[in-house]
């Protein structure tokens, strides 16, 4: 009973923080089950797959129907991922797996320099006076209301090659390294693209459900998705994400980036030490 309870309370933080930051959930359900619960790695990544797609489901519905995600910037960039994810796949075990997770570590040390100074600056929407061509031809340019500051918000995107490079880089990561590539989809949309944090997050959420329906197949056929663990996981991350998803259009963009930082200098940390052949 104890044991159903920490899951669907881990479930429901997973889901809300999840849903707010854009990165599925999982980053917090596999610690929670490896180092709290004591649970075997290959049914905690099982778990953890469950864990995106219920996250990605709950916050999908709320961004929808409130307008806030990018479908077209989602289905560009999720072309970019699927790619690099089959090439990732194709290329394990001959490229050194090392040197990319010192690579992805440290452009994410380079979307935390970004995301502080958008703290500072302020400049969170775009307003170029020249739109990116790529952008204005395939209608990414997009708009969303906020409801913290309770106003439409037009916005730019730019550098579509860029974003989708690094989504294509992080397609490849995730098939060579077994990363989850959330992480990245913010980033590329953040960092490259100029988009707004909320959007960013809302577009994240969406594609990460995609994903990871792609590879729930394989994982469910190899047994290592344990229903005792993924249905009440589940059920608290469906009820911690729609929560989330709520929570944030109301949550100032500054407050989500300064939440959003220490996470990215963990994720990086990690990725940089674990390139170098350290673990902690």
């Amino acid at each position: 009973m104890n044991m159903l309870l920490l899951m669907l309370v881990a479930g429901i933080v997973a889901g809300a923080l999840g849903s707010i930051l854009g990165l599925g959930g999982g980053i917090i359900v596999t610690p929670v089950l490896t180092l709290m619960m004591g649970l075997d790695i290959k049914y905690a990544i099982g778990a953890s797959i469950i864990a995106v797609i219920a996250t990605s489901s709950g916050a999908t519905i709320a961004f929808l129907k409130d307008d806030v995600l990018n479908l077209r910037v989602a289905m560009f960039l999720e072309i970019a991922t699927t790619i690099g994810a089959i090439g990732g796949a194709l290329l394990t075990g001959i490229f050194n797996t090392s040197f990319l997770f010192i690579l992805f570590g440290a452009f994410l040390l380079l979307s935390v320099y970004n995301m502080l100074k958008k703290i500072f600056v302020g400049e969170e929407v775009l307003k170029s006076a020249h739109p990116d061509y790529l952008s204005t031809k395939f209608k990414l340019n997009s708009s969303y209301y906020d409801k913290q500051l309770k106003k439409q918000i037009d916005y730019q995107v730019e550098n579509v090659p860029g974003g989708m490079a690094i989504m294509l880089g992080a397609g490849v990561a995730s098939g060579l390294l077994g990363i989850g590539s959330g992480i990245f989809k913010v980033m590329a949309m953040d960092t490259a693209m100029k988009m707004p944090l909320k959007p960013s997050s809302s577009t994240s959420n969406l594609m990460m459900g995609v994903t990871a329906a792609a590879s729930a197949t394989v994982y469910f056929f190899n047994g290592s998705i344990r229903p005792d663990i993924a249905v009440p996981l589940a059920l608290g991350i469906l009820v911690g994400s729609s929560i989330g998803s709520r929570v944030m259009q109301y949550l100032p963009a500054k407050i989500i980036r300064l939440v959003f930082v220490p996470v990215l200098l963990y994720v990086s940390t990690q990725m940089i030490l674990k390139g170098f052949g350290v673990s902690i």
